[in-house]
């Protein structure tokens, strides 16, 4: 029984070792999904975002459903701090995609959208998603 125990003990340490965490690098990318057209959420993808890439993340905020509506110049009276902070983000690097049938469904123009926001297409969206080693956030 005692050597039962042993070789137990013995394999799931192996197991153990042989399996990987899910552990963040210090330059893994970030891909923030955020859905939501609510402010106070909004601005906690956004802040979070930030924060991160300032750690060294390569930051990504993908405007999809509501999300959309924050990236639209035609609802700046609502949104104008948020797209303040985007605008800021974009030009240290970071990129704001925005869903194209999203936008369709809630009716904002490509040239609506804040001057550096781009309209996502498959190679894009899908590029910044699967980069090796990114991690997911969502609101």
């Amino acid at each position: 029984m005692k050597a039962l125990t042993t070789l137990l003990v013995v394999l799931a340490l192996l197991a153990g070792g042989i399996t990987t965490r899910a552990v963040a690098g210090d330059t893994d990318p970030l891909f923030v999904n955020m859905t939501t057209d609510d402010a106070h959420r909004a601005n906690m993808a956004i802040t979070f975002g930030k924060a991160q890439m300032e750690r060294g993340h390569p930051l990504t905020i993908f405007l999809n459903d509501k999300g959309v509506l924050v990236g639209s110049k035609a609802h700046a009276a609502k949104y104008g701090e948020h797209q303040k902070a985007l605008g800021e983000l974009m030009g240290k690097g970071a990129a704001v995609i925005a869903c194209p049938m999203c936008m369709k469904h809630y009716g904002v123009e490509t040239a609506d959208l804040l001057p550096g926001i781009q309209v996502g297409k498959p190679e894009l969206t899908g590029g910044a998603l699967f980069k090796d080693g990114t991690k997911t956030m969502s609101w």
